[in-house]
């Protein structure tokens, strides 16, 4: 029997917090509550195999938006948002700082289970069995078994799990643009578009972590009005 998977959930509210807690022990996973910022660092940082994070903004001691800052230092581990916050702004300013995805309250429970299993899914390399294990580009080398991305230095990369499969999606089609209504699609695994801001914040926040590490050199294009692409 295979361990079971392995979720953190994070919200001050106990109704909410129980009501994702009974939910996801019905989809089969553990579950790890807290209901305050420090604690749910602390339990990330305990619990480096957990395979995802729920995590409200609106946090005492720590709000969400810190503590994703602090996880993102040397974590990758998805996080799905969940938060009352429902203005684009809000929603714009936690994927930048490194959330995997975002749903506004008031949820369906449903939902947020389905966002769960899309992220961890796309976390264990699901994304695309038929390209190649190990893509190399200029100044990146993406090994997909392990969802790292390195510089031929050997600098890694810590990137999201929708930032190394939009990177990833890019890399195995050299030269084609990608509309940000596609890359969504493919990388979400969802028909429905909900914002093309999705795709544009995780696309600039790759280019950050990309640049960072090869000296500000502009791997992915915008093919302005169209899309996205990386020339080969």
């Amino acid at each position: 029997m295979s361990e079971k998977q392995k979720i953190i959930i994070v919200d001050d509210d106990p109704e909410i917090l129980e009501l994702l807690d009974i939910y996801a022990k019905r989809e089969g996973y553990e579950t790890i509550t807290s209901a305050n910022g420090q604690d749910a660092i602390n339990q990330v940082q305990a619990h480096p195999e957990a395979s995802l994070m729920i995590l409200d903004m609106m946090l005492p001691e720590i709000d969400g938006t810190e503590v994703i800052r602090r996880i993102r230092k040397d974590s990758s581990i998805p996080i799905l948002v969940v938060s009352a916050r429902s203005a684009d702004i809000d929603k714009i300013k936690g994927l930048i700082i490194g959330a995997d995805d975002y749903v506004a309250k008031p949820f369906n429970p449903l939902e947020v289970m389905a966002r769960v299993k899309s992220l961890i899914r796309r976390s264990h390399n699901q994304i695309a069995d038929e390209h190649p294990d190990k893509v190399n580009i200029d100044s990146l080398i993406i090994d997909y078994n392990s969802h790292t991305v390195k510089t031929p230095e050997g600098k890694s990369i810590m990137l999201t799990a929708m930032e190394f499969d939009i990177l990833y999606l890019l890399a195995t089609h050299l030269n084609r643009v990608f509309s940000a209504e596609e890359i969504f699609k493919r990388v979400w695994k969802e028909d429905t578009v909900l914002s093309p801001k999705t795709v544009m914040v995780h696309v600039s926040h790759l280019r950050d972590k990309i640049e960072a590490q090869t000296g500000n050199k502009k791997i992915i294009e915008t093919v302005w009005g169209v899309g996205y692409k990386i020339s080969g």
